[in-house]
């Protein structure tokens, strides 16, 4: 039995006359008859009392017309999903981010324009650990990373810049530099134990300026993580601008760098080959959307 029985069959229920069910159809009615009786040969039931006045559902027809009419419904529901999935109208996005793209802001930017664009999408965000971020997206575990480079990105991904800023350092209150609140000279670290965020470019940049090697102690990945350790007074960090403004921890004071400035950037990483309508359409935006400079 096929779903042209079933419509067959809705089409007679609601007409209960052979003819003007076989032109709404646009069949012959010795046609509808055979494909009748094809569907109560299947069956082994009789679906219908035909007399020559009238046309009438049995007890099993009634039955069955419920659950045809629920059968062609679904159909047409997988339909428009369907042909939706094929517009990347609905699916699912899987995002992995690194802590300092949410507290500058891009992350929840992205995900805040998209969902009004397209409202049926599943967008799944989740922290992940900055290292992991470029295979998980090359072996299609993630569809889009949020990461602060540089990086290493393997030759089947790009990148786009949503966000420049400047590192600066955060050190414990009782740091012995003798400035003020000022910026801060690299040299003045040289003595300090160094706990290095995921993105450790900008403290081997401060010991390039400041001419010395960095004595780094720890290296706790996420940037709470790192700026807890700092507030215990374990070691000073280099750390992106946008955690000044957002992250305030006793025991923690964020100061400038003295010199030309450290730049640092948020980018968005994707697949340069994607198949999901879906993550296309997200892509799409993320290309569109001008790099913001707060540096």
């Amino acid at each position: 039995m096929e779903l042209r029985h079933l419509r067959y069959f809705v089409v007679l229920a609601e007409e209960l006359h052979f003819a003007r069910a076989a032109e709404r159809l646009n069949i012959a009615p010795p046609t509808l008859t055979v494909q009748i009786q094809e569907i109560e040969r299947t069956l082994a039931a009789r679906l219908l009392v035909r007399t020559k006045r009238s046309v009438a559902l049995t007890p099993a027809g009634e039955i069955f017309l419920g659950e045809a009419r629920s059968v062609l419904a679904q159909f047409e529901k997988a339909l428009s999903v369907g042909r939706r999935a094929g517009r990347g109208e609905v699916g699912r996005v899987e995002i992995g981010y690194v802590g300092s793209a949410a507290y500058a802001g891009v992350l929840q930017d992205q995900m805040s324009a998209f969902l009004k664009a397209w409202p049926n999408v599943d967008l799944n965000a989740r922290e992940i650990p900055m290292e992991s971020l470029p295979d998980l997206i090359a072996g299609g575990q993630v569809d889009v990373g949020f990461v602060r480079l540089p990086m290493t990105i393997p030759d089947s991904l790009q990148c786009h810049v949503l966000l420049r800023d400047r590192f600066c350092v955060a050190i414990p209150t009782d740091h012995p530099d003798p400035g003020d609140l000022g910026p801060i000279r690299p040299q003045n670290l040289r003595e300090q134990p160094f706990i290095a965020p995921e993105q450790d470019a900008g403290t081997f940049e401060v010991a390039n300026q400041g001419g010395f090697h960095p004595r780094i102690v720890s290296a706790p990945g996420g940037l709470l993580a790192v700026l807890t350790q700092v507030s215990l007074g374990i070691g000073s960090s280099v750390v992106p601008s946008v955690a000044c403004g957002v992250l305030s921890l006793p025991g923690v004071a964020f100061r400038q760098i003295h010199g030309e400035p450290i730049v640092s950037e948020v980018a968005a990483v994707f697949r340069g080959e994607e198949s999901s309508p879906t993550v296309v359409n997200f892509i799409a935006q993320i290309r569109r959307t001008p790099v913001r400079d707060i540096s």
